[in-house]
């Protein structure tokens, strides 16, 4: 299951530059920077987000600060990278059946 999380993406003036805003903080205080040439070794949410984010072949660059996610775009198309943001907090594959309702409130009653 998961939750989706909310995002709202804001152009920067810089070009190759794309901003996410989200409804929930992945770092706390802190700044996290992650390049596409580095082995990202943690498994924290932010360091998870900026491999998935990384892996799609159009980012260059990911820094995370609280609840912003900036993105250095390797070229000018950002399509699709809202969605691996969005979809982060998520844990189902295709294949897996996702559970009723009914099959969750009776695991939290059971």
């Amino acid at each position: 299951m998961g939750q989706l999380v909310s995002v709202i993406e804001k152009p920067s003036s810089r070009p190759g530059i794309v901003r996410y805003v989200l409804n929930r903080a992945l770092t706390g205080m802190g700044h996290e920077r992650y390049r596409a040439d580095v082995e990202i070794r943690g498994d924290r949410p932010a360091d998870e987000l900026a491999r998935r984010l990384l892996e799609t072949g159009k980012v260059d660059g990911v820094s995370i600060n609280g609840n912003v996610v900036t993105v250095e775009l390797h070229t000018n198309d950002a399509d699709g990278l809202k969605e691996v943001i969005v979809d982060l907090y998520t844990y189902w594959v295709d294949g897996v059946e996702v559970p009723s309702d009914e099959e969750l409130m009776a695991q939290v009653e059971g």
